[in-house]
């Protein structure tokens, strides 16, 4: 009888216990937990699923020095601003087009930038990423505190959108940071931005040009685009440099009877009454500084980064002038 009782205590014991479903993720089995509660997930699938998981030491090493912030301008530019990357961009508009005429009559985002935001995401679909979305979105999510709530949120995402655009969770390619397809969208941008730009039914930026042309010419003009109006003009300080301006962030917020107080030179600026912001890059002999308009904060809106959007804008502007030079 005492070992009945016994046997029922272990057993007892066997069922309380969490079933942890990895334990490499701390806190995953919580989570599974509020996906089955708010989401309606397959408790047991998703415990399946993230038993199959693999944390990576490279996701954690590449997070904690992302090139905009290990690098100075001078340097970081070489990456994009290459002879391969311009040729690379004027081949891909040439190929595309007519989705890049379509994308800018219905969104206002010129086709350059467009090609340009794809050739410095993915090198034009090249360079989609070598790591499984549910690997890296984990990882970080459990593995990585100082951003544990966004990868978890972005995770959530991912779940709900393979479910909507029925993929299976371990397929997906990514960056180490979770983004996807040739624009390189989360799972959230994915889910509120992607459109089916050709019409056949479906949002698929993995591997439909017309679809990432359609999605990122929508996230820009959903994050405040201006069609017609320019992006960043060259600007010097006529006394000392106003730091204080600059500080201000990317967001455009100072006014040209400001800026022109501050002896911030607005020759290049062409005329107008909007709010202006003012940002500086480091080159070999110094910092030089622009003059950043709407349409710069929202390109920055996909990377919060002013290099990142300054990469897009000069690569933007160098595979223009190789398109038009081809037409000649």
């Amino acid at each position: 009888m005492k070992m009945i009782v016994t046997l029922f205590a272990i057993l007892v014991n066997f069922w309380i216990l969490p079933a942890y479903a990895n334990a490499d993720l701390p806190g995953v089995d919580k989570f599974i937990s509020e996906m089955s509660e708010k989401h309606n997930f397959n408790s047991q699938q998703l415990a399946e699923l993230f038993a199959e998981v693999e944390v990576k030491d490279s996701i954690l090493k590449a997070i904690s020095r992302p090139a905009e912030k290990s690098k100075p301008w001078y340097d970081y530019r070489k990456i994009f601003i290459t002879d391969k990357r311009i040729k690379g961009g004027v081949k891909f508009w040439r190929q595309h087009q007519q989705a890049l005429t379509d994308a800018e009559a219905k969104y206002g985002v010129p086709a350059e930038v467009i090609v340009a935001i794809l050739g410095v995401e993915t090198r034009y679909g090249g360079n989609v990423g070598s790591y499984r979305v549910i690997d890296a979105l984990s990882t970080l999510a459990f593995r990585y505190p100082p951003r544990s709530k966004f990868f978890r949120s972005e995770l959530k995402h991912f779940l709900l959108l393979s479910r909507e655009e029925d993929k299976y969770l371990l397929d997906p390619i990514g960056s180490y940071a979770g983004a996807m397809g040739l624009g390189q969208f989360m799972p959230s941008s994915y889910r509120e931005y992607a459109v089916d730009f050709d019409g056949d039914g479906q949002r698929d930026i993995w591997e439909n040009p017309v679809d990432a042309i359609g999605s990122i010419a929508n996230y820009l003009k959903r994050h405040g685009w201006v069609a017609g109006e320019s992006i960043t003009h060259k600007t010097k300080f006529a006394g000392s440099v106003a730091t204080d301006l600059i500080e201000k962030g990317y967001k455009p917020s100072i006014s040209r009877e400001e800026l022109s107080t501050a002896g911030v030179s607005l020759q290049s600026l062409p005329v107008g009454q909007d709010d202006i912001a003012i940002i500086s890059l480091t080159q070999k002999k110094g910092e030089e500084y622009w003059l950043a308009r709407q349409n710069f904060y929202a390109i920055t809106r996909y990377n919060h980064s002013r290099m990142y959007a300054m990469a897009v804008t000069q690569l933007a502007e160098a595979i223009e002038q190789g398109y038009e030079a081809k037409r000649k």
